[in-house]
């Protein structure tokens, strides 16, 4: 009895650990709008709607063949977008450079009713780069260090105002080290918890478990020390699993230390398929429903699919995106220069 009571153990511990198997060998791609913009910010609504952030001041919900779309002048200027989140009831862009201009977009579930300005920083450094939202009232946004630390501000009501974290508070940066704006995805969120992705000479992983009143920092192993090296994307599955991507900009091809994985909620990463493809990738998102085990992963470069947790990877289009948002388990939307497409994954 004693033997068939540890057999029976086994077996059930060997189906516990089984993970959701997936595999997909193809994808459609079919531009849903166009525009001579760079677009790097999406948040999609469903398989249908999906809203946008652009350069050129244009904000847009594509809904059908029509898309709705506003123009967002600050003064005399159009300002570039790369920042965007949405709540039920209101939507969120956030623009780069100075000045730093944060609007509310008010929604009623099929369109855009007021637009208003809700945070308004100057300086010579300012440069925000992505912004997510915990809740419907607390969300946080990113950007490059004016002092000697990242920016970092948050709301608490809505996004109705937002307060700037004093740098006595978050981990001191590094000579160097930044973020990138490459696809509004250098924070990656789950429960009260926030991971935000560093780069540039220095590259690593802020954490806070309690939506932004304490943090601490860890190191990574991506290629870090020029300019335009290290992660540029981060995605977390739960409160432990999570990987990071990146690379070198300049270049795309090399394939060595630009992709990771961390099993304890980012303290301490472990690099995958290094040498191994691909090379440069932006965006870098866990397909849902797939337990972990399905990834997805874009850039200039193309698109890049692991059916493995992200040990073995195998390219799915050349067509290149900055950035990808997943609906389901087979259909996303991803934006690149001058267009968005929806993505449908096929077996």
């Amino acid at each position: 009895m004693r033997f068939v009571f540890i057999l029976l153990a086994v077996l059930t511990f060997i189906s516990c650990e089984k993970k959701t198997e997936i595999e997909f060998n193809s994808v459609k791609i079919t531009p849903v709008f166009i525009d001579s913009l760079s677009i790097r910010a999406i948040q999609p609504l469903d398989e249908n709607r999906v809203w946008f952030a652009a350069d050129k001041g244009k904000v847009g919900l594509i809904d059908g063949d029509t898309p709705k779309l506003a123009i967002i002048k600050y003064g005399d200027s159009l300002l570039h977008f790369r920042s965007l989140a949405a709540t039920k009831e209101a939507v969120f862009v956030l623009s780069i450079a100075n000045p730093a201009v944060l609007y509310k977009i008010g929604f009623n579930g099929s369109e855009a009713t007021n637009i208003e300005e809700v945070y308004n920083e100057k300086g010579e450094n300012v440069f925000y780069d992505s912004m997510k939202f915990w809740n419907e009232n607390e969300g946080i946004a990113i950007g490059d260090p004016i002092e000697n630390c990242m920016s970092v501000i948050i709301t608490r009501d809505g996004g109705n105002t937002w307060k700037k974290l004093s740098c006595e508070n978050l981990p001191k940066a590094e000579r160097g080290e930044a973020a990138f704006a490459a696809s509004n995805s250098n924070i990656a969120i789950f429960g009260d918890n926030a991971w935000v992705a560093t780069g540039g000479k220095k590259s690593r992983v802020m954490h806070t478990a309690d939506k932004g009143e304490t943090w601490e920092i860890f190191d990574t192993p991506i290629i870090q020390g020029k300019a335009m090296t290290g992660i540029y994307s981060i995605d977390f599955l739960d409160a432990d699993n999570g990987i990071i991507f990146g690379g070198n900009w300049e270049d795309k091809s090399f394939n060595e230390g630009n992709k990771a994985i961390t099993k304890n909620g980012g303290k301490t990463w472990k690099l995958i398929a290094n040498g191994k493809e691909p090379g440069y990738r932006s965006s870098v998102k866990y397909i849902p429903g797939t337990e972990g085990q399905g990834i997805v992963a874009v850039g200039s470069p193309g698109i890049s699919f692991s059916s493995d947790g992200g040990k073995n990877w195998k390219e799915l289009s050349k067509e290149g995106f900055f950035a990808i948002e997943f609906v389901n388990d087979s259909v996303a939307f991803a934006s690149g220069n001058n267009r968005i497409s929806k993505l449908v994954f096929r077996k």
